[in-house]
């Protein structure tokens, strides 16, 4: 197992020093979901919520939530994107919507907080928008599906890795 990059040498939290690390294209992809009952995604289908388009504000609160993730996550690093890709998807068969994001950029650190925040806000603003009429939603799971570049390698939770 890998020591934890967040702890230093005395066991306290600290912000990892990446100054020495060479730039590369970083990518990560993650996803979400919201199981809720077959009259709410019906009205979100249908777009009938009265507050609007609930996947378009979804997928803009994604977006937003990932360029601000570093204000979130303490130790996370501000980073400058360069793509933040947030996409619905409603799935009738099972009374959920699935929200995938992803994130890049060319830089010394990674973007899977990024994606995993964008994901869990696009999943946060459907419970939001959408509580006035079922409160009993559920979120999850939320995982990271995929991340490429940096010194550990790819990863791929369908089990491919490597670099």
């Amino acid at each position: 197992m890998s020591q934890l990059t967040h702890i230093n040498a005395a066991g306290e939290a600290h912000m990892v020093d990446v100054s020495a690390k060479i730039e590369t294209v970083r990518e990560a992809r993650a996803e979400a979901f919201v199981e809720m009952k077959a009259e709410t995604l019906t009205m979100i289908m249908q777009g009938s919520h009265h507050k609007g388009d609930v996947f378009a504000t979804a997928r803009i609160a994604g977006i937003q939530a990932a360029k601000r993730t570093w204000e979130l996550i303490p130790l996370c690093h501000p980073l400058l994107l360069s793509k933040v890709e947030v996409s619905l998807e409603a799935l009738p068969e099972s009374n959920r919507v699935r929200i995938e994001s992803c994130c890049r950029l060319t830089g010394k650190t990674g973007v899977e907080m990024e994606a995993l925040t964008a994901a869990s806000v696009a999943a946060l603003t459907i419970y939001d928008m959408c509580k006035a009429v079922q409160k009993d939603m559920v979120i999850g799971p939320v995982r990271l599906l995929t991340k490429s570049g940096g010194k550990s390698g790819d990863f791929n939770a369908d089990g491919v890795t490597g670099k």
